[in-house]
């Protein structure tokens, strides 16, 4: 009786320990996808102060990596981190890449980094390969909005794996987010630190509801997707071959509104 009631003890204390997203991935193999980033900041979807020249609007190098529920790149309403910080300001990765690297070596959390070149325009693609791993099934990353004070789009803790397999196509809307860590209102701000500083937030139509916020549009209910990502998982007879190149609806993102 002694033991039996241990037993339920113990099992009772297991049954309430938290669980993990990516605990419930029984999946036996990796998985590879291709992952493409489209632009879509285009002057006809976001007209305010939109970016010409000095630089041009455009998009930096895309930074990504696979992990477990024990890694977090970056959260909404949560703080960024230093490296986050320096990616979201100056895309600069290194502290990024340094930061994934060492919760790889003390957690064993992250399984790979990945990475895209930057696009030229607001508008266009680029694209690369990830590897996920059973233990390993989430993915995050950020793509800096150039030129802004601290502003990026990225997913945080993407699960691509459901019970015993891993999915075969994920498409995403990307809506632009604040680092919190520089006081900027519009996208060719000076640099003007937020001390202290304040958490991710989504930048919206109504907020931070300022007149001279580049991303206020008070007649729109919602901001179009500033960007969209896809991940397609790549099948063994399809490895080393070329993706496929998704091509966007010419017309898909505008503001029917007038927002002027």
């Amino acid at each position: 009786k002694v033991i039996w009631t241990v037993l339920v003890t113990i099992l009772g204390y297991a049954s309430s320990l938290p669980v993990g997203d990516d605990s419930l991935c029984t999946a036996e193999e990796l998985a590879k996808y291709r992952i493409i980033f489209t632009g879509k900041w285009s002057q006809t979807a976001f007209p305010k102060q939109y970016p010409l020249y000095r630089p041009p609007a455009q998009w930096s190098s895309l930074l990504g990596v696979t992990h477990s529920s024990d890694y977090s790149m970056w959260k909404k309403n949560e703080y960024a981190s230093n490296g986050v910080r320096d990616f979201a300001e100056k895309g600069e990765a290194w502290g990024l890449m340094k930061e994934i690297e060492e919760a790889g070596e003390k957690i064993q959390s992250v399984h790979g980094i990945f990475s895209a070149p930057a696009i030229s325009s607001g508008t266009g693609q680029t694209s690369t390969e990830l590897e996920a791993h059973p233990r390993h099934p989430l993915v995050s990353f950020v793509v800096r909005i150039v030129p802004s004070p601290d502003w990026f789009v990225g997913i945080d803790s993407l699960n691509l794996c459901q019970g015993g397999h891993w999915m075969e196509k994920v498409t995403v809307d990307l809506y632009p987010y604040d680092a919190g860590t520089d006081s900027g209102f519009t996208f060719s701000s000076p640099n003007f630190a937020t001390i202290p500083q304040d958490t991710v937030t989504e930048i919206t139509c109504s907020s931070p509801s300022h007149p001279a916020n580049s991303f206020y549009y008070p007649k729109l209910k919602i901001l179009p997707p500033i960007a969209q990502v896809t991940m397609v998982k790549i099948k063994k007879t399809q490895l080393g071959l070329s993706a496929p190149f998704i091509n966007p609806p010419a017309k898909s993102n505008e503001i029917i509104d007038t927002v002027s």
